[in-house]
């Protein structure tokens, strides 16, 4: 049977170097089950580390817990990477690591990256300079994502800068997103206009919340069976009634 599932696939936590401290993986989880989202995909820059924490927090709660990431291309495009399972994320940001810039987070100046578990306690602080693009390129970013069973979705493409079109000019046909994303600020009927060209994927929308408040400000209507990533790639092609809403 389909059912609708509220969803925000785009939540960053206290370990992206932007994200508010505030944004615990309990937190997350609290606020966004108290906004009556269904699911959510934590998308932390260039790192998986407190996803399990995420799940763990989540386990009491009416709420589905993706585990996601999201990677800075070398080419500066930011890519959403969706998961069922930890393990396949912690797999991608093996690949991730391996492939970031050299060097060491200035917490002055980007803010703190800690690592905490599902009770709010802090575990580690990441020294990564997670803010910063890897040397993986867009095409194997999401060839990687896909040959490990995860969604490939294009991040915040209307924005001026870090997405694929800012960065490209455009989408290659040879890259193979199951979805692209628009920004919370952005409007569906500006949407339709500026990017009409790209109306063969599926359209998703998403909070990119930083901050607690900013939890489900935009999110995107699922119609589908059950919330899980092979439901999802079915709900992007749009098979046997299965559709994706925003407004």
């Amino acid at each position: 049977m389909i059912k609708e599932f509220k969803a925000d696939l785009h939540i960053h936590t206290c370990l992206s170097p932007c994200a508010e401290l505030e944004m615990s993986p309990l937190e997350v989880v609290k606020t966004a089950a108290q906004k009556g989202i269904d699911i959510i995909a934590v998308t932390d820059h260039n790192s998986a580390e407190n996803i399990i924490a995420a799940g763990k927090a989540a386990k009491n709660l009416e709420l589905t817990v993706l585990a996601g990431m999201e990677i800075a291309s070398s080419e500066e495009a930011h890519i959403l990477a969706l998961f069922d399972k930890p393990e396949s994320a912690l797999e991608l940001q093996a690949a991730v690591y391996k492939n970031l810039l050299p060097g060491e987070n200035d917490e002055a100046l980007f803010g703190e990256q800690i690592v905490v578990n599902e009770k709010d306690e802090v575990l580690d602080f990441n020294k990564r300079m997670l803010i910063s693009a890897t040397t993986l390129s867009a095409h194997s970013i999401v060839q990687k994502i896909h040959s490990i069973g995860g969604l490939a979705i294009a991040s915040h493409i209307d924005k001026d800068a870090f997405s694929i079109i800012s960065q490209l000019g455009f989408i290659p046909e040879d890259l193979k997103f199951d979805a692209i994303e628009m920004s919370p600020n952005m409007e569906r009927e500006k949407a339709e206009q500026a990017f009409q060209p790209y109306n063969s994927f599926t359209w998703v929308s998403s909070s990119d919340a930083h901050h607690l408040q900013d939890i489900g400000r935009r999110t995107t209507s699922f119609f589908m069976k059950e919330p899980t990533i092979k439901e999802m790639a079915l709900t992007f092609k749009n098979i046997d009634g299965r559709k994706a809403v925003w407004k």
